[in-house]
């Protein structure tokens, strides 16, 4: 019925034992941005009835109806989007998503109340649902579902209905709250009931990210960088979603570490080396700069003289005059 390790979380056994205590259960809500900062919020007590049906209640019943179809927990990293599968991955490899979770539970002195006036919410890209028992508060699952600004109503454009007419929108904001189940975080583990939501929530693209941590692997052989403590070229490409793109396709090698440097005077980019020769990587624009230059992204024009980025790039022949592979 299920693939999982030892260390991994029974979801069927959390599911069958939550049912029997989830009248039990607090709960408490966070916004989150596109950024992943957290925000706490409140809700109002005529919410009571709708807070748990959708946050809790649809995702235990449906592995509770799981376990008797033969619903099976695949690795996400391992399916290929087959039937009746509930896909689990660790949340140490989803980056934003651990952040966002550390951020809830070890830096709650430094989150904010979520206010309109300064945070709007155009800028939300989903919600945290932190359910916890009395018993014991400190051990907290989450249902996280994506926030869609087309569900938005914004006080200021929408109008309502009621008593048989039509009158301002008297909220700040009106939200149409998902009904389907997207993502639960429990313990070490996420589980995606739906995998496109899961991906754009955490802008988490396992194939992708995978081939851009070889691509990562040959620019650190072939490269010597240098970063501020705290950074690696790893975690910094993983922020930076173009360059995980841009990765995907990219020849490791064509441009040595000696061009590069050349490449960058001739072009008057802001690409520094230490003492030891090392290109400094400061920050995200550092990267985006020599990640270019290791494509040959930046052309001169013969005509103009004018300096470009090139957005997008066909081969014509090679040096030699040769037709281009593939």
């Amino acid at each position: 019925m299920e693939t999982e390790t030892p260390d991994t979380t029974d979801i069927f056994l959390w599911a069958n034992n939550t049912d029997g205590i989830k009248k039990e259960l607090d709960v408490e809500f966070f916004l989150f941005n596109k950024n992943y900062t957290p925000y706490t919020t409140h809700f109002g007590s005529d919410l009571n009835a709708q807070i748990k049906p959708l946050f809790l209640y649809d995702y235990i019943n449906f592995v509770n109806l799981g376990a008797g179809t033969g619903l099976s927990v695949r690795d996400y990293e391992m399916s290929e989007g087959e039937d009746n599968v509930l896909l689990r991955t660790d949340l140490g490899k989803v980056g934003r998503a651990e952040t966002l979770i550390h951020l809830i539970e070890h830096e709650r002195h430094d989150i904010v109340e979520f206010s309109e006036e300064e945070h709007e919410f155009k800028r939300i890209k989903g919600i945290v649902a932190r359910f916890t028992h009395k018993d014991d508060p400190k051990k907290a699952f989450y249902a996280v579902k994506a926030i869609q600004q087309g569900q938005v109503l914004k006080g200021a454009t929408a109008w309502e209905f009621r008593e048989g007419k039509f009158g301002a929108f008297t909220a700040d904001v009106g939200l149409k709250v998902p009904a389907d189940n997207q993502v639960l975080i429990i313990n070490k583990d996420i589980f995606a009931f739906n995998q496109a939501k899961f991906e754009k929530l955490f802008n988490h693209d396992y194939k992708k990210q995978f081939l851009a941590d070889q691509k990562v692997e040959e620019i650190e052989k072939q490269f010597k960088l240098s970063f501020p403590d705290g950074l690696d070229l790893q975690s910094l490409v993983r922020e930076r979603k173009k360059i995980v793109n841009k990765l995907q396709k990219m020849e490791i090698g064509a441009v040595s570490q000696e061009q590069a440097i050349e490449y960058a005077d001739s072009m008057q980019l802001e690409l520094m080396t230490d003492d030891a020769g090392a290109i400094i990587i400061m920050d995200g624009n550092d990267l985006d700069t020599f990640v270019n230059l290791i494509n040959e992204d930046y052309i001169t024009s013969e005509i103009t003289g004018r300096r470009y980025e090139i957005k997008s790039k066909k081969l014509l022949d090679d040096p030699d005059g040769e037709p281009p592979r593939g």
